[in-house]
């Protein structure tokens, strides 16, 4: 379970959408996120999905590891898959049947409800993988320099900018290690004759009390010598302060940030001026 975790996970390779700016990767996921709930039929999902379908190819990213981010959200994605098609009403009819196809008590499944259910499935692994995409082809290091500069009019309010980019960036890179922690914690206990695997949930709840102390520990513990290097090295706060590497906008970033603005306009049109859409 603890591998299926992508979110602050890089895959190193040489492709075209790792070379994009980070700044333009964020905003285009914040615009697919938008174009995605704007989405109100499936013809919009289906351009959105090959939308990202290209740019899992270009990336490289290899299929395993998109599927194994996908298992991550299985439980939410079942849940809520369960209690749409259970609880939804709706009386619209697609196919030559009842629109109520079954009903008990307060449980009832229609024909709408189903087709909510889907498309409420494909907007959720959509929205995840292009989550995951950002996270494969982005560095942390990359990511919070490009939050910071999106943000960076905020400075004008006296907003932190610099200090939420380096709590940002200390949390991406914790992630793998404390996943890595947690499973030689884990690892520990099963050789200790700890059972994390059987029984009901009440007791799987219980034997994570074991894990959950020692890398609370495990992380104050971290946190603490993560302050002592930086006050080492004389750490100071982002004024005056320089990048090694600089963020430039290329031929690149304008084709991935047309793309994201003709998506988002295609959403727009579709949803609210249905005549012209195709």
């Amino acid at each position: 379970m603890l591998k299926d975790v992508s979110f602050g996970q890089y895959y190193p390779v040489e492709s075209f959408v790792h070379h994009l700016d980070p700044r333009v990767k964020i905003v285009f996921l914040i615009v697919y996120i938008v174009a995605i709930f704007l989405a109100k039929e499936f013809l919009a999902l289906g351009i959105a999905a090959a939308l990202l379908l290209l740019a899992l190819i270009v990336s490289r990213v290899p299929l395993p590891k998109v599927i194994g981010a996908l298992r991550g959200i299985l439980f939410l994605v079942v849940f809520t898959a369960t209690v749409n098609l259970l609880f939804y009403q709706g009386d619209k009819v697609y196919w030559d049947a009842p629109a109520v196809l079954f009903e008990w008590k307060i449980i009832k499944i229609t024909q709408e409800g189903i087709i909510f259910s889907i498309f409420l499935v494909i907007r959720l692994v959509l929205l995840m993988v292009c989550s995951s995409l950002l996270t494969y082809t982005t560095t942390p290091v990359s990511l919070t320099d490009g939050v910071e500069s999106l943000l960076a009019p905020l400075k004008w309010i006296k907003f932190p900018v610099h200090a939420l980019a380096l709590v940002m960036s200390i949390a991406l890179r914790f992630i793998p290690i404390l996943m890595d922690e947690t499973q030689r914690i884990m690892n520990a206990q099963k050789a200790r004759g700890s059972s994390l695997d059987t029984g009901g949930p009440a007791k799987r709840v219980k034997a994570v009390v074991p894990v959950l102390v020692p890398l609370l520990v495990s992380a104050l513990r971290r946190a603490d010598e993560l302050g002592e290097a930086m006050e080492a090295r004389c750490y100071s706060d982002g004024k005056n302060r320089t990048k090694y590497k600089k963020l430039r906008f290329t031929w690149r970033d304008l084709l991935a940030f047309l793309l994201g603005a003709g998506l988002l306009a295609g959403m727009i049109v579709m949803r609210y001026f249905p005549v012209f859409a195709l």
